[in-house]
């Protein structure tokens, strides 16, 4: 470990720290449906929209139809880019003629981005069609993003209103945060992008004559606009295979450092966001606190494993720690930061392979997505996830003091606290009962390309980035057959929709109660004593659960490091 790299540390979380009341303070206003200084650019359009769709903004509704203009919406999209997908071969915009795409692998790729999972099988530039990636990709991109924003906004209403039945209208919110947030945002880190060296073409392949004589092909496209969604909306999916570790996605230090971020402020933002939605903004810094206090704790152990290395290679004479699968142009430090931050949040970019990374080094990342990606988490998701655990947290808390629970005016009864039970308890089943399947079946036992630990670490990390819908990967897995695209699939949408919904019934549930005043008997959440329990009752709740299947994977892994054995 070195000066610089705890530097470059230090720097991305004070600058996060710095950015989070501005974005909390525009987000403030969309959830409000208060002007913006770009409401005399944009107005104009949302009226329109508003008129051609039959959408009156001001119709709010109850939780039970804001989910079902949800669910059916994102049902719509995910038959759109499936047939975009297929039909990629007859469609225009497709310099290389690159043909339709498979059904297995459209399925998967379909719901993973309308699921802002946007997990690849796949390598985009050899894959994907100009148009596809605009049309069906990047506008899914979008969607998702605002989709997990206007969820949020929902949950916040339905802790910040007394006795109203109405979360919000599901449209309006929609338009608002596109509109006003998501797009002049990547107009503006698109530019950024270009200004670094990403390329922005509809052109498809440049042939051109290397130094030595040979004649290379180089593929163009897209890239910066859909870079900049992909990290704002914290999605991930990549144009090129190597994602951010390709140096057209992601070349220089600077872009580097403004992709982590970009991943980061909205989520952080939302904290805020939601502080000053109930009225008092402590709430949203004690929160933000919580998620930092486990965001250095696992940058931290990640980026000392990957410093240390491997102790084998150092007994052969090989030292300066592990940079297998790294970008030079990043090192150790910049890259051990970025695994942590996309997997804290759901975004599942790379520039470094994770499958390369330490036992240790790679336990975090997949640690991380197991919490249910609440450690800031993606846009609007890692809120809303962070506030279940919230409910069982002020529950335990309740407990302790011998009341009802309450937090932030509102009381906690059995109704949230057992809806808040079956979200959480979505990502165990589905990630231990999907991995545990396909490790004893022969179809899943073809993916790894490593054997023990380290093979079932690889088959574990692909399903906790599906159900947490991240879409980072163990790049060892081959993950691009009918078995892993159909169970993938199913696991993305269970993993996104099946916690959406009970979150919204908890959100309608608050809504309909009455504002309780704080007391002396109420346990205080805004001091450190509530930050401590909020991170105590996360990490209790991923260790007991999780710990067995990390102790078959990267711990064993570990351990047979340490030991010195190499496979």
């Amino acid at each position: 470990m070195t000066i610089q790299g705890w530097l470059l540390i230090l720097a991305f979380a004070g600058v996060l720290l710095a950015l989070t009341k501005p974005a909390g303070l525009w987000l403030f206003a969309l959830y409000e449906g208060r002007r913006t200084p770009l409401h005399r650019l944009l107005g104009p359009v949302e009226r329109a929209f508003y008129r051609l769709s039959g959408i009156d903004p001001a119709e709010e509704q109850g939780w039970r139809r804001y989910a079902v203009h949800m669910l059916a919406f994102n049902a719509l999209l995910t038959f759109f880019t499936y047939g975009v997908l297929r039909l990629q071969g007859v469609l225009p915009g497709n310099p290389q003629r690159l043909a339709g795409v498979g059904e297995h692998l459209s399925f998967n790729t379909a719901i993973s981005f309308v699921a802002n999972t946007n997990w690849q099988s796949y390598a985009g530039e050899g894959t994907m069609s100009n148009l596809s990636q605009m049309l069906g990709l990047t506008v899914l991109n979008f969607l998702s993003s605002a989709t997990g924003i206007a969820l949020a906004f929902a949950l916040f209403r339905g802790f910040a209103r007394a006795q109203a039945k109405a979360i919000g209208n599901f449209w309006a919110d929609m338009t608002r945060i596109t509109l006003y947030l998501l797009l002049p945002a990547c107009v503006v880190l698109t530019l950024v992008y270009i200004g670094g060296g990403v390329p922005q073409t509809l052109a498809g392949v440049v042939d051109l004559q290397t130094l030595e004589g040979a004649r290379q092909s180089i593929l163009l496209g897209p890239v910066a606009s859909q870079e900049a969604i992909k990290m704002l909306g914290t999605n991930g999916g990549g144009f090129f295979n190597a994602n951010s570790a390709h140096p057209f996605e992601n070349p220089t230090a600077l872009t580097n450092f403004v992709q982590m971020l970009s991943i980061f402020v909205l989520g952080a933002g939302l904290t805020w966001t939601f502080g000053k939605a109930v009225g008092n903004t402590r709430q949203g810094w004690a929160i933000l606190s919580a998620m930092m206090i486990l965001f250095l704790a696992g940058t931290t152990v990640t980026y000392w494993a990957e410093a240390a290395g491997n102790p084998v290679l150092h007994g052969i004479g090989v030292a300066g720690g592990n940079m297998e699968g790294k970008e030079v142009r990043f090192g150790i430090a910049a890259s051990a930061l970025f695994s942590v931050v996309t997997t804290a949040a759901s975004c599942g970019a790379v520039n470094a392979m994770h499958d390369s990374f330490t036992a240790l080094g790679g336990l975090v990342p997949l640690f991380n997505m197991q919490l249910g990606e609440v450690v800031i988490g993606g846009v609007g998701a890692g809120i809303y996830g962070f506030l279940l655990f919230a409910i069982l947290a002020v529950f335990v808390a309740g407990l302790m003091v011998g009341r009802t629970p309450e937090y932030v005016g509102k009381k906690i009864e059995a109704r949230e606290v057992k809806l808040a039970v079956l979200a959480i308890a979505v990502l165990p089943l589905m990630i231990l009962g999907l991995t545990a399947l396909s490790s004893v079946l022969e179809q899943g036992l073809a993916g790894p390309l490593n054997k023990g630990p380290h093979g079932f670490s690889e088959i574990l990390y692909a399903f906790t980035s599906a159900v947490a819908n991240n879409g980072s990967a163990f790049a060892g897995l081959t993950a691009n057959t009918p078995y892993y695209n159909g169970l993938l699939g199913v696991a993305i949408w269970v993993g996104r929709f099946f916690i959406i919904v009970p979150m919204l019934a908890i959100a309608g549930s608050l809504a309909a109660k009455k504002y309780t005043p704080e007391s002396a008997g109420s346990f205080p959440t805004t001091g450190g004593l509530w930050v401590g329990l909020l991170v105590g009752i996360i990490l209790i709740l991923g260790g007991l659960t999780f710990l067995p299947g990390l102790a078959l994977g990267p711990i064993a892994d570990h351990l047979a490091m340490i030991r010195g054995q190499l496979s």
